[in-house]
């Protein structure tokens, strides 16, 4: 076994998932994940899909992008349209029309955020879903059956996002609640030649409960080790203290993953600090909100100063919606609620993140990864153009 690969046991026949780190500058790290449906470069940040589709876009559109991993997620898949009814259709990436990998998440924290009236017990989670009101039970076992019928390539263990702010005693029991899921995760995950199952450390902010989850799920053994539990309300520097420590912890070989983390800077922090994969809905969700990110920083297109202004959103980005249309045009679809204004900065947000993932990744093979930092953190802090006279 070669020293920065998870198997190379499985026959030459068989589909294997497999990290490899190709370039390390400072903890930065450039690699590349193969899987059963295809490989990814790391650092690489997925598009979130929640129910089965990234909101305003079509599929070949997300890889137009560059993107090459979509994010789908439990929770809402199995109240609509149903695990067994995709599985009956093919599963997600033929459902959804995309040929690459695809993570879904565990649905613990959608249920924690969403669900109604749900309770909880060492067995599992029983709630009510926020469409209907129908009762459902996700425990560890069933979130596995749920993630194999969406023929999941990248798969979660089950867990409870510890809550920020969290008593030493709350986040201790949350995470060893966790813990013992990941190890019924584990047992229940059907293992396939090139699929896999990320385990999820927790503990909040305490440094003694991260390094206690990282010890036990590396006991417990995963293809790929996801920090959770961070960007849920505690101050920046507590999340940065935290991969700080944790990261060291996890296994050099297999890949790093940290959840729902989707700020540029944050992006670029955690890469610094050897994190390889990122999903946010921040870039759907602003795009939607009228909001557009560029190497200076965030553009609100709803202002008043872009409604007579023929300039690009951003002149550095060379999307079709920096290419072909005007902040002016923006602005007039934003304000008069019409539906191709959110797709297509949408899409050009898509697209910001994916140049941020590729200008990382080509930092790091170059040794050049904290000049590139420092140059894109500079230009967002910068701010937008000066509007038109």
């Amino acid at each position: 076994m070669t020293p920065n690969s998870t198997s190379d046991t499985t026959p030459d026949s068989a589909p294997v998932f497999r990290y490899t780190r190709h370039a390390q500058d400072g903890q930065a790290r450039l690699g590349r994940v193969e899987t059963a449906h295809g490989a990814f470069d790391t650092p690489a940040f997925m598009p979130v899909g929640t129910a089965g589709t990234v909101k305003a876009m079509r599929p070949e559109d997300v890889a137009a992008t560059g993107a090459q991993i979509v994010l789908g997620n439990t929770y809402h898949l199995m109240l609509r349209p149903g695990a067994e009814r995709v599985a009956r259709l093919g599963g997600l990436r033929r459902f959804m029309n995309w040929p690459g990998p695809i993570l879904t998440d565990s649905g613990g924290f959608q249920v924690m955020s969403l669900a109604k009236l749900r309770t909880m017990t060492e067995e599992g989670v029983t709630f009510q879903s926020h469409i209907d009101g129908s009762r459902h039970q996700l425990t560890p076992e069933r979130s596995m059956a749920i993630q194999n019928l969406l023929g999941s390539t990248i798969t979660m263990a089950f867990d409870e996002c510890t809550p920020y702010p969290a008593t030493h005693d709350e986040a201790a029991q949350s995470m060893r609640l966790s813990m013992r899921w990941a190890a019924r995760s584990r047992a229940a995950f059907e293992d396939r030649p090139g699929y896999a199952l990320f385990g999820i450390v927790q503990g909040g902010v305490y440094e003694d409960l991260r390094q206690e989850s990282a010890e036990a799920l590396v006991d417990i053994g995963f293809e790929g080790y996801a920090i959770g539990g961070l960007a849920v309300g505690e101050p920046h520097e507590e999340m940065l203290r935290m991969l700080d420590l944790t990261t060291p912890m996890l296994p050099e070989n297999r890949p790093r993953y940290l959840m729902g983390v989707g700020r540029p800077i944050d992006i670029i922090e955690s890469v610094r600090r050897g994190v390889d994969m990122f999903d946010c809905v921040m870039p759907t969700r602003s795009g939607r909100t009228a909001q557009g990110f560029t190497w200076r920083g965030t553009v609100n297109l709803r202002n008043a100063r872009h409604a007579e202004d023929l300039r690009p959103l951003d002149d550095a980005c060379g999307c079709p919606c920096c290419r072909q249309y005007s902040r002016a045009y923006l602005h007039h679809l934003i304000r008069a609620n019409e539906i191709l204004g959110p797709m297509l900065l949408t899409a050009h947000n898509i697209q910001h993140y994916q140049d941020l993932m590729a200008g990382l990744r080509a930092a790091i093979a170059d040794g050049r990864f904290e000049a590139f930092a420092a140059d894109t953190l500079a230009g967002y802090a910068l701010g937008d153009i000066p509007p038109l006279a």
